[in-house]
């Protein structure tokens, strides 16, 4: 490690933006909450536009009334905050939350898993397709198709928190982040606001859009969790592993790695299987 000691003062200056936007008394309002509800607001925005639009769903018959996913909304905030945090107790720091339970409520520190979230928001997709008769294959594609927006936006923040930042590496967009040493290291929260954000979002944007895979209830969804599961496992070669993990199974496996290899597997079978859906009957 010691050729990277030389190099802070070849590195990109890191943006001095504070986390916290605004801040009265002891209300304080951050980037990374601002990040989970704008990403929640246009997987709602968008998804209300897509049940709207009769020539992306078979014979122009919509598969739910946009007014459903309006009473959605709060079950998925549910879902992606519990499970989020959920996931990130158990998956990556369960010893921290046993020797202190009340830092289990501080969610405004941080500490939210993607995988935990996205198990917590299946869920509440399950529960609330089959309350309304809607074809639960149709809810997760309706529902994906917007999320990579949130997530490129939550990796944003992530940057600007100065966290979950890269191992070290001299390239020469390299950053040194406050709070990670004296090395230079990849700006690994920007390569996954990238491809799970922005080049995702567009990859579902086309299959839906110009292929019209909205068409074949499981399709869209399959790509999602596919697509972000090898975006997670990519960057994990240039994402430093959290310290009370470190590397897993001979020292190259990180737990995110770990966690999304299924989601590949999952996705590329849904793909693979989707079919066209039925024509509904006439009225």
């Amino acid at each position: 490690m010691s050729e990277y000691l030389a190099l802070p003062l070849a590195a990109l200056p890191f943006p001095n933006i504070d986390p916290v936007i605004v801040q009265i008394g002891p209300l304080a309002i951050h980037w990374y909450g601002l990040a989970y509800i704008v990403g929640i607001l246009f997987a709602w925005w968008y998804a209300k536009r897509l049940v709207s639009n009769h020539s992306l769903w078979t014979n122009g018959a919509l598969p739910m009334k946009p007014e459903d996913l309006d009473d959605f909304l709060v079950w998925a905030a549910v879902g992606v905050v519990l499970g989020g945090r959920v996931g990130y107790i158990l998956f990556y720091d369960l010893a921290r939350y046993l020797e202190n339970p009340l830092d289990i409520f501080a969610v405004w520190q941080g500490g939210m898993s993607f995988h935990g979230g996205f198990a917590g928001t299946t869920l509440a997709m399950i529960l609330f397709a089959r309350s309304r008769g809607i074809r639960v294959w149709t809810m997760f594609d309706t529902i994906a198709a917007g999320v990579p927006v949130g997530l490129g936006l939550v990796r944003l923040t992530n940057f600007i928190n100065s966290e979950l930042w890269g191992r070290p590496t001299d390239v020469p967009w390299a950053f040194v982040f406050p709070n990670g040493g004296p090395f230079t290291r990849h700006p690994s929260q920007l390569y996954e606001a990238a491809l799970e954000g922005l080049v995702l979002f567009c990859i579902l944007r086309i299959f839906s859009h110009r292929y019209f895979k909205l068409k074949r209830p499981g399709f869209i969804a399959g790509a999602f969790v596919a697509g972000y599961g090898a975006s997670r496992i990519f960057v994990e070669f240039f994402r430093e592993p959290d310290q009370q993990i470190g590397y897993l199974f001979g020292g190259w496996l990180t737990m995110g790695m770990v966690l999304s290899l299924p989601m590949v597997a999952l996705g590329v079978w849904a793909m693979a299987t989707a079919k066209p859906a039925p024509a509904p009957n006439p009225a």
